[in-house]
């Protein structure tokens, strides 16, 4: 039976894996099927009888059908562990875990590229989404990136598919923010860009299912109504 409470310690692109005893630590094998799942993360117990001391980070929980597991993410007091399993190889392989792919699964950032858009009058372009979880709420045009999609491309992207414009990108960094929903554990990175567009709105070309509506806010009242955080932290940016 799989501990209701177990630690994920990361170190470099390495994890710590455990046996169904406790013992470690354990390798993956790229590839192999058909194999029970026995290789997990250790308890704190096993941790202390190993004598590896680690910083505790946060806790998020993994929910199956049957049972949740709290998974314990920390850091370890120790030297690069080069016999420990590399993090990219648990995926591959029907001996590990569950809880393990998932946490690991968690822990990849999401990355998504969003645009500031101004008129001459200094004036916030945001919409209206109609899916996903800020639906019914203001946000900034964008969204997830694609692989191999450098940001400051995806966040044109994204305003062509959503609006069916161009948007010409200032010169500006990016705001960069990061943040993960505690819990879950599920990690999104934001680079959001400033942007120069100067119609009205009755040209743009919303997209249906995805976007309701779009407004132009003055920059105090597009932070106020800005249901993301980190659209907000993005356009208070633009305070300084």
């Amino acid at each position: 039976m799989h501990p209701q409470t177990v630690v994920y310690l990361e170190h470099d692109g390495k994890l710590l894996l455990v046996n169904e005893d406790g013992h470690g630590p354990q390798d993956c094998i790229m590839g192999r099927q058909d194999v029970p799942a026995s290789l997990r993360f250790p308890t704190i117990d096993e941790l202390m009888h190993m004598g590896i001391k680690w910083d505790e980070e946060r806790q998020t929980d993994v929910r199956f059908s049957d049972a949740t597991y709290t998974v314990i993410h920390g850091h370890p007091r120790i030297e690069w562990p080069e016999h420990w399993a590399w993090k990219d190889k648990v995926v591959s392989d029907d001996a590990v875990h569950p809880v393990v792919r998932e946490a690991v699964y968690r822990s990849l950032h999401r990355l998504v590229s969003k645009v500031i858009i101004r008129n001459e009058e200094q004036q916030i372009l945001m919409v209206k989404v109609e899916r996903g979880f800020f639906k019914g709420y203001w946000g900034l045009p964008g969204g997830y990136m694609n692989h191999s999609e450098e940001p400051a491309e995806g966040c044109i992207r994204e305003t062509e598919e959503e609006l069916g414009i161009t948007v010409a990108l200032e010169e500006r960094k990016p705001v960069i923010t990061q943040r993960s929903f505690f819990r879950e554990g599920v990690s999104f990175m934001s680079f959001t860009y400033c942007g120069i567009w100067n119609g009205k709105i009755d040209e743009l070309a919303l997209k249906k299912g995805e976007i309701a509506e779009a407004k132009w806010f003055s920059l105090h009242d597009a932070i106020d109504n800005a249901a993301s955080e980190f659209d907000r932290i993005a356009l208070e940016s633009l305070q300084d």
